[in-house]
Formats: C-alpha cells, sequence, structure tokens
C-alpha cells in the first residue's frame, strides 16, 4: 500500500517530542569459529543532552558513550547493503533509539565498503550474512556491557538491499542459491556466477534466528533465489517496502520492483506492504551531505519532486510504530 498521509505529520510531532540525542557507541565481536571479527555500532535511549558523534565521514547526532537508559529494552540489528557500512541507515537508528530500542548495526565483513570487497560477489555472501546477525546477537545479549537491560524475547532487524535478503534469511527463508544463475548474464565475469556454472554451492548452512520475531525489510535483493517453498517458513510479522523505480538505479540487477513484488505474494503471511511512488532504490538511504551529494551523484540525487528528507520523517516513523506494536505490546 501507499504511505499514509498523516505519517508524515506523525514523524515530525515524534521528532518534537525527542529531548535528547541517542546515546552511541562503537563495539567489536570477536573472531571465532573461522568467522572474523565484527565491527559495529550501537544507539541507545539515552537522557543527556543531545551532542555530536564525528565519524570519519560525517557526523551524527549523538552523544557518545551515554548511560543506557531504560529496561527491558527489545534489540534491533541494521543490516546495510552491498558496499554499505554501520552507518548508513543512522537516522533510523537514531529515530529507533529515541523510541526506547538499542540499535545494533554492524559491517558485515564480506561486502562493507571500505573493507576487502574480494569476496563480495561470491556466493559465499549469502551465507555469511545472516550468519553475522546471529553473531552479533549473542554478542549483544551476553557479553556486551549492558546486555542486562536488553529484552532477549523480543528482538528486531531491519535491513535494506542485501540486508533485507538477509532478514528475511533470519527470519526463517531458505533461498535456493543456484537459482542466482538467473542473475548471471552470459559472460558475466562475476565470481558467484563462475561458482555456479561450476556447480560449486556453499554446503554451508543457513542461521536462522528465532530471537528475531518483526522484520523491517527495503527493496530485499536476490529475489529469484526466494518462491513460496523457500519463504513458508518466514512467518513473522514483516514490514516490507518497495521503491518504485529501483529497476532503473545501478543496483547489479539484484533488485527490481517485480522481485521484490514477488517476495510480498509468496510469503505466507501478508506483510505490511508499502509501494513508494516516484523512488528511486537509493531512496532507503538517509539525504546526503553536499559533499557526499557531489561525491556519489549516483546515490544521493533523487528523481525530480521526490523529496527524500520528507520521505525518511514518514519512513522512520512508520518502522518505529512497527516495531512497536510487534516487540514492545508482545512483551510480558
Amino acid at each position: 500500500m501507499h504511505i499514509p498521509r498523516f505519517a508524515l505529520a506523525s514523524a515530525f510531532c515524534l521528532a518534537a517530542t525527542l529531548a535528547h540525542a541517542a546515546g552511541f557507541r562503537f563495539i567489536k565481536v570477536p573472531a571465532g569459529a573461522g568467522f572474523p571479527a565484527l565491527q559495529a555500532a550501537v544507539w541507545s535511549p539515552c537522557q543527556e543532552q543531545a551532542g555530536e558523534v564525528k565519524l570519519r565521514a560525517i557526523t551524527l547526532p549523538g552523544t557518545q558513550n551515554c548511560a543506557v537508559s531504560g529496561e527491558k529494552l527489545p534489540l534491533i540489528v541494521i543490516s546495510h547493503g552491498f558496499g554499505g557500512d554501520f552507518a548508513g541507515h543512522h537516522d533510523t537508528a537514531e529515530v529507533l533509539a529515541d523510541g526506547g530500542f538499542v540499535v545494533a548495526a554492524l559491517d558485515h565483513p564480506v561486502d562493507a565498503g571500505g573493507g576487502d570487497m574480494s569476496r563480495a560477489d561470491t556466493l559465499a555472501a549469502l551465507t555469511e550474512r545472516p550468519a553475522d546477525v546471529t553473531r552479533l546477537i549473542d554478542h549483544m545479549l551476553t557479553a556486551w556491557s549492558d546486555h542486562a537491560k536488553l529484552d532477549r524475547d523480543h528482538g528486531g532487524f531491519f535491513g535494506f538491499s542485501r540486508g533485507g535478503y538477509t532478514g528475511l534469511v533470519v527470519a526463517g527463508a531458505n533461498p535456493d542459491l543456484r537459482k542466482a544463475i538467473a542473475l548471471c548474464p552470459e559472460n558475466s565475469p562475476k565470481p558467484s556466477c563462475a561458482e555456479l556454472r561450476r556447480n560449486e554451492i556453499p554446503v554451508q548452512a543457513f542461521a536462522h534466528d528465532p530471537r528475531v520475531k518483526a522484520l523491517v525489510i527495503a527493496d530485499p535483493a536476490f529475489g529469484p533465489l526466494f518462491g513460496r517453498d523457500a519463504l513458508k517458513d518466514a512467518t513473522i510479522p514483516i514490514q516490507l517496502w518497495a521503491s518504485a523505480l529501483s529497476g532503473e538505479d545501478k543496483t547489479g540487477g539484484e533488485v527490481t520492483l517485480d522481485y521484490v513484488s514477488v517476495i510480498e505474494h509468496d510469503l505466507p503471511v501478508r506483510p505490511d506492504y508499502h509501494l513508494v511512488p516516484n523512488a528511486g532504490h537509493f531512496a532507503f538511504l538517509p539525504p546526503c551531505t553536499p559533499g557526499l551529494a557531489k561525491k556519489r551523484p549516483d546515490v544521493c540525487t533523487d528523481r525530480p519532486g521526490f523529496d527524500r528528507a520528507a520521505f525518511h520523517a514518514q519512513f522512520n516513523a512508520a518502522a518505529l510504530a512497527f516495531f512497536r506494536k510487534h516487540l514492545v505490546s508482545a512483551g510480558p
């Protein structure tokens, strides 16, 4: 369905009530069992005055190392798309943290921008990403300094593009990697296509995580790998977003509106579906700073008439409302 008109007004009302910035800190999940260490950032409810967190490329609103405010706080994990990183959905993380959630966003080692991208286009990316999420949840619930403040029974997940694919797998989906050949044009140089032609399919089992009780995903990638049978166990509440013009962007063929529409149709439980008119794939990333817009016009330039800042106010408010409905109210 389309975004309700009242959502924008609700978002601005929400913003007006937020007296404090979200708390912010970096964490590291140690390497283990053949997996590399994970770099991540955590946003959390904070009662201190708003400040700024200066990263290498951007400055975020937040209060670094603020004491976590509250008890039995649901945990939301954020998973980025191809070449993204932990800060790629910082505005959503900030809204969720201000709304009473602890948010952990990770860099997926296999395809995070700024890291080693040599394996980003291999089939291993499709099995390792969900495993990263389970490792991060394990760490947050057992080893994180404020793990006692978390609600162990009601966690959520937010993912964009490849992160949307990751969320479906975490929620119980079992994609058929052999179907990825549909994403391989003849003579494609991608390593994944070469692996498929040699029938070298990873044997690693997909990591599902029953601790994730609600899912918000935007433009999930790799739609052809799914289908009714692959999705039959993804039965948790899902809010699914689709950009109307995603097929016109440079997504490597991984995301199109048709692919997302098929996922919406094949999910066993009808999702809370939002089609965003006049939006390209990258509209789900936060509004760009002037410097980033100059450096990456492919990611930062929207269609005429599309207001990314106004859309994100709606988008973030809807995600917050969805998680509150399915996680906070579900608690004891």
